[in-house]
């Protein structure tokens, strides 16, 4: 778990540095799958998965 963790806050911070930079490459595409593949397997993918579940809900019911 501790592994996991650290690997997914080193991801992060590479994704973050790659889209301040600008131009998403290839490199940078794969760092930021593997974020989601590492952070999919943490703890804290309930809290997102009802986060993106809640606003698709709220975005959803929008009435233009």
């Amino acid at each position: 778990m501790a592994i996991s963790i650290s690997v997914v806050l080193l991801l992060l911070i590479l994704a973050v540095i790659f889209l301040r930079n600008g131009g998403l490459k290839i490199s940078h595409a794969i760092v930021c799958a593997l974020l989601g593949f590492f952070l999919a397997g943490t703890s804290m993918a309930p809290t997102i998965h009802e986060g993106i579940t809640a606003t698709a809900n709220v975005v959803s019911g929008l009435r233009p």
